[in-house]
């Protein structure tokens, strides 16, 4: 198929963080895009009935805007496989999908759909996990529940909603653990929903080569000397525990201080300048995420890869891996291998001895 892949967006956040508010803004503005929206918490908090103008027997509706609504009570791939017959058949126009999922849901499986079936993989193509997490009761849902913290785990990009009813400090408190748990995620603060559609719609977060973003502030807390792989173990490992070293430690929120906050989620980084053997490195690869691949949420790395030019892009969740040649390295650049791990309390040390272990000789 000649076609371009339909790119698809996740968003996922606990009850009240407020992704319908996004919803019900994305389907109701004159944003020129359209874009079928995949929702299964339809009910009271749904997408506004006024909006709807068709019978709501039908699964799928359109909106006055031109975007599209469905209403999950099954299977997901169903109703993906629906849209996709539906819009080669020109019933339906839609140039993009946004599928938010349930406020209790772990987006991993849902972001699985887009690597294991073929059919779907074909013709979608998944974009990014947009994560919303309310800064008023961030902190105690993070604490209380682990599904929050899968989905700010999984995110590629974290938008904090109602921060007009904290204070900056807070803020930032929260800002610094969601930081923490992912790396790899820019956050941004939304009001009531207003937030540019360009921030939500192709961030490329599960393009092998797309740029690998890991927040500078993560990388001088996890690299003062930024060149040994493991040289700061302790210090990491520690720091959810001695959050005032940081300066902040007059600035917490309430109860909620950063020193109690020992999140199973947490990332970690690799860093290497020595290559890479591939035979070992997959081989190590493969008996992790058959061990660990449950509690892998994200993983994403550009390796050096000894006898070849190219950096490797390396991107998996749970236990579905990919990889792909990159662009050569430059002239002036110092080949090396950094990797981000994000998961649910995975033994850290072990994976960075198994990771060295893989270098070329």
């Amino acid at each position: 198929m000649n076609e371009p892949n339909v790119p698809v967006t996740v968003l996922t956040g606990f009850l009240g963080a407020g992704k319908t508010t996004l919803l019900n803004r994305i389907l109701k503005e004159s944003h020129g895009h359209r874009i079928a929206v995949i929702e299964n918490e339809f009910g009271p908090e749904g997408v506004d009935n006024d909006l709807l103008v068709a019978d709501t027997e039908e699964q799928i509706v359109e909106m006055n805007n031109g975007c599209i609504c469905c209403t999950v009570r099954g299977d997901l791939v169903r109703i993906l496989a629906e849209l996709k017959d539906k819009r080669a058949r020109g019933d339906l126009a839609f140039e993009r999908v946004i599928i938010e999922t349930t406020g209790m849901a772990n987006p991993g499986p849902v972001t699985q759909t887009f690597f294991m079936d073929d059919d779907i993989a074909s013709y979608y193509l998944l974009d990014a996990v947009i994560t919303l997490v309310d800064a008023k009761h961030g902190h105690a849902t993070l604490d209380a529940q682990p599904e929050a913290q899968n989905q700010v785990g999984f995110a590629d990009r974290i938008l904090l909603s109602k921060t007009d009813l904290v204070s900056a400090d807070e803020v930032d408190s929260l800002r610094e653990r969601l930081m923490r748990m992912n790396p790899r995620a820019p956050i941004r603060a939304v009001h009531m929903g207003q937030i540019p559609i360009a921030e939500v719609l192709d961030l490329r977060g599960f393009n092998l080569n797309a740029i690998l973003e890991i927040d500078p502030q993560f990388l001088a807390a996890e690299h003062p000397d930024a060149e040994r792989a493991r040289g700061d173990d302790h210090h990491h490992d520690h720091d959810h525990d001695h959050d005032g070293d940081h300066g902040h430690g007059d600035h917490d929120h309430g109860d909620h201080h950063h020193h109690q906050h020992d999140d199973a989620i947490k990332a970690f980084l690799f860093e290497s300048k020595r290559p890479f053997d591939a035979a070992r490195l997959e081989e190590y690869m493969g008996a992790l995420t058959q061990v660990y691949g449950q509690d892998m949420l994200r993983y994403k790395g550009v390796l050096f890869m000894d006898g070849s030019p190219r950096r490797m892009i390396l991107q998996g969740v749970h236990m579905l891996m990919g990889a792909d040649v990159g662009r050569p390295w430059a002239k002036d650049e110092k080949p090396g291998s950094k990797m981000v791990f994000i998961g649910r309390n995975l033994p850290k040390d072990a994976i960075l001895k198994g990771l060295e272990a893989c270098l070329a000789r």
